[in-house]
């Protein structure tokens, strides 16, 4: 079993504002889990960036814990971005996920079709050749949901990596066969890099309706059976999610995978009920 797999957390900047304040106390209980590194989503549309970066930064500063800060370039024109690299630097925060990221809500057509990064890999690009952020990126086991096919996605995937992107989190998956492919595939296109297997638990049966009809991940028989079994039921459908993403994490080690990403959803109970199993 391979003991070296990193373990690190999701974050998001809630939209609330009395809910932010809840984000510190989840980070300082998180610190205690010894994950090696936090990312912080990126607020829709780049709404919360400000958020974002107060965020990554008390990750780095305040609990000492290496912070990767996600930047999605859909709504950025480059003196945005520069102005929100130099706040990361200024907040102490070097590492970041470069993203293309959803379009905004407000965008229009005219606006998303000249818009000065078209993918993750202008951002990476322009990032290497301006700023001495470390940049780790994206990757989708079960493609990208707008690639045409997989061989084409592996393509831009070594195109970004080519860029300068120096480690990748998988998108959310619930099938390791397909990560396991997934890996296979990867390394074969001389692709090096560290790839960190993105985690989501399931602990609702609405969150598969929600977050991965987003995600574009498929839905194995053995969880959707368990949600059909469970669902009804808050209490056995959460251990059951738990006992699910254990169990995955869990066959992932003994694979030797680089790291675990868990999607905590800024849930601390979760979270931390999960890293007391599979430590």
């Amino acid at each position: 079993m391979s003991h070296t797999a990193s373990l690190s957390f999701e974050v998001f900047p809630p939209k609330k504002e009395e809910e932010f304040k809840n984000i510190f106390d989840f980070l300082r209980e998180a610190a205690k889990l010894h994950p090696d590194f936090i990312s912080c989503t990126y607020g829709a549309g780049g709404s919360r960036a400000g958020k974002t970066i107060e965020i990554a930064s008390f990750i780095q500063k305040e609990l000492g814990i290496d912070a990767i800060a996600h930047l999605t370039c859909v709504g950025f024109t480059k003196a945005e971005l520069e102005k929100n690299c130099e706040a990361l630097k200024a907040a102490g925060v070097n590492h970041v996920l470069a993203l293309r990221g959803d379009r905004p809500q407000h965008m229009t057509d005219e606006q998303f079709n000249n818009r000065e990064f078209f993918y993750a890999t202008d951002l990476v690009r322009h990032l290497k050749a301006h700023t001495s952020l470390q940049i780790s990126g994206a990757c989708y086991p079960e493609k990208h949901f707008e690639a045409p096919n997989l061989e084409e996605d592996l393509t831009h995937l070594k195109e970004k990596v080519d860029a300068g992107v120096t480690s990748l989190v998988t998108q959310m998956f619930f099938d390791n066969a397909c990560f396991y492919r997934f890996i296979e595939l990867v390394r074969a296109k001389g692709i090096p890099v560290p790839i960190y297997a993105g985690i989501m638990p399931i602990t609702t049966a609405k969150q598969l309706g929600t977050t991965v009809s987003l995600s574009g991940s498929s839905v194995p028989k053995e969880l959707a059976d368990l949600i059909a079994t469970y669902g009804e039921n808050k209490e056995d459908m959460r251990k059951a999610g738990i006992d699910y993403a254990v169990r995955q994490i869990l066959d992932l080690r003994e694979h030797g995978v680089d790291g675990i990403h868990i999607y905590s959803m800024n849930k601390l109970k979760t979270t931390t009920e999960i890293c007391g199993l599979i430590s």
